[in-house]
């Protein structure tokens, strides 16, 4: 302990305090554990996410010795590295004294669709049955909602999960996603793949009409935000080079699971419009924000990009795969790209864009996965083929999300401005067997709660926005005649206090604040609207701003429910 003496009005130190280093010493130990995970890898400061996950999942957790050594050899201040390791779900930051945590987690999602399925049972059944020697803990949304109730052992998800099916997995320790059939490298080339990127670089297309094409098809992105790609592209060629691409795979909307279906089947339609992306906006660098839940979609990815880099089918710029690290905020464009630069996923003040000012400072297209997914089918089929699917006056196609009171959730692929009654009837089979249909969640949690006497309206951007609601990245979720729009607005609104990044006050206090003035038996509406009003007004990003729409919704369209 450093003694200070105060002598004549002065500070001074003691002598024997002097020559002692300041902060905390470096194991031995731990350090040369740390450059064994490492290796050979570059210690830049961008990577720290990728290096603090190789801790965690050789050990299970990360110590605080560890955290020492990572910043001594990263040449990063100590309260760098911990405040980024704290800062993400997945990683298990153990202090000095703390008891180390069980060997294997059990996460439950009690996300909604998972808490209809009978989520919170579920996790009541396993802690009681698995015992001590295992984690059970509730968990976001895992991004596999069609598949409610979803429990994940280690890294492995179980369907529809019940205590028979995790008990057997959890005692053998079988912890790995499994990886199911999907189109390979070489399958994906036998049938065409990458014929039209292999077109564009032999000059036999041309920057201006690929830009043209995905204008006049009216592609919009498919992240939730909606800005025309066509247009996108063109902004961000303008801009200076060096310019990069990122893309995001982070899809933690709760109700969402369309990015995982497409990566779990066809990659490599996704990589070659990244790549054909790439090639017109003339972009340096490629990286892809994977969420860090889809264990088998990024096996899958690190197999496939190896394959393709080692027999490439013309020249192709540098694509780099990046995990998450369990943070629903970093959906945002802009808090992917802080957690990409190995920090915190802190969105950003805008202007400046980052089509301007993005990844590592230089101009960045940045695009949902499932937009990338549709240039190839675009650009070999038409723009008016896109543009001509449409239903009642929309254009294009749209991947619904589907979950909740229906026969057959799932991924279905229908026209843009399909109506939510329509979508049931024609696709997901009708409403499970007992259940009337009563309400629905147009674009996830985010995306507000309407009526199903209100299921006449066409699902696509801006059709929606005069009701209080959006579509976003078109996760439908269907409530029952069983179910209560207030209760559903209530495990959102959960979702949004524990999920805020805690930046700005309007959202980090506001959805607190906002869960317990639901949870009372009669909601104080003026008091709730008020609130509501700030964290819409004053919020930084789409998540603050976003969180007051199931609660206007409720208050507009379901008053009975909440007296």
């Amino acid at each position: 302990m450093r003694r200070i003496k105060l002598e004549g009005g002065t500070l001074k130190r003691d002598k024997a305090a002097r020559g002692k280093p300041k902060g905390r010493a470096v194991d031995p130990r731990a350090l040369a554990e740390v450059q064994a995970l490492l290796g050979s890898e570059p210690r830049r400061r961008d990577l720290l996410i990728e290096h603090l996950h190789k801790i965690q999942d050789r050990y299970g957790h990360i110590s605080a010795a560890h955290i020492v050594a990572l910043a001594h050899e990263m040449k990063l201040a100590m309260t760098e590295v911990y405040e980024v390791a704290t800062f993400y779900h997945h990683f298990d930051v153990v202090k000095e004294g703390d008891t180390l945590p069980p060997a294997l987690t059990v996460r439950v999602c009690d996300s909604l669709s998972c808490e209809l399925a009978g989520a919170h049972q579920l996790m009541d059944d396993l802690k009681r049955v698995l015992g001590s020697g295992v984690r059970v803990i509730p968990a976001p949304c895992v991004g596999r909602c069609e598949q409610a109730p979803v429990a994940v052992v280690g890294q492995n998800p179980v369907a529809q999960a019940t205590v028979d099916k995790v008990k057997p997995l959890a005692a053998a320790k079988k912890t790995r996603c499994p990886v199911g059939k999907y189109i390979t490298y070489a399958e994906y080339r036998r049938k065409g793949g990458y014929k039209l990127l292999a077109e564009c670089l032999a000059g036999k297309r041309d920057a201006e009409s690929i830009i043209k094409s995905m204008e006049d098809s009216g592609l919009r992105g498919l992240g939730g935000a909606g800005f025309p790609a066509g247009r996108k592209w063109r902004i961000v060629r303008s801009e200076q080079a060096p310019r990069l691409l990122a893309v995001n795979i982070d899809e933690g909307e709760p109700g969402t699971f369309k990015d995982r279906y497409y990566l779990e089947r066809d990659p490599h339609r996704f990589l070659e419009g990244t790549v054909i992306a790439a090639w017109t906006v003339q972009i340096a660098e490629v990286y892809l924000y994977l969420r860090d839940e889809y264990a088998g979609c990024r096996e899958i990815l690190e197999r496939e990009l190896k394959a393709l880099q080692s027999d490439p089918p013309c020249s192709l710029p540098p694509i780099y795969l990046r995990r998450g690290a369990g943070a629903y905020i970093c959906g945002e464009e802009s808090a992917m790209i802080e957690s990409i630069e190995g920090k915190r996923g802190m969105p950003r003040l805008r202007p400046p864009y980052v089509a301007q000012v993005g990844l590592f400072g230089y101009p960045t297209l940045e695009h949902n996965m499932e937009t990338l997914l549709w240039v190839r089918d675009i650009l070999e089929q038409g723009a008016s083929w896109f543009a001509s699917r449409g239903r009642h006056g929309r254009k294009g196609l749209r991947s619904f999300s589907v979950s909740g009171r229906v026969k057959k959730p799932g991924v279905h692929l229908a026209p843009a401005g399909i109506t939510v009654k329509e979508l049931i009837d024609e696709y997901c089979g009708g409403m499970l067997p007992g259940h009337g249909f009563y309400a629905y969640l147009p674009g996830g949690a985010s995306g507000g709660i309407l009526p199903a006497s209100m299921g006449n309206i066409p699902l696509d951007f801006d059709t929606l926005n005069e009701y209080g609601c959006f579509i976003g990245s078109a996760a439908i979720i269907i409530l029952s005649d069983q179910d209560q729009a207030a209760a559903a607005a209530r495990n959102l609104m959960k979702f949004f206090a524990d999920e805020s990044c805690g930046q700005c006050t309007p959202c980090r206090v506001g959805t607190a604040k906002a869960l317990k003035l639901m949870e009372a038996p009669r909601w104080d509406k003026g008091l709730l609207e008020e609130l509501s009003g700030a964290m819409a007004d004053a919020s930084i990003c789409g998540l603050g701003q976003a969180a007051p729409n199931p609660i206007r919704c409720v208050v507009k369209y379901f008053p009975h429910e909440i007296k």
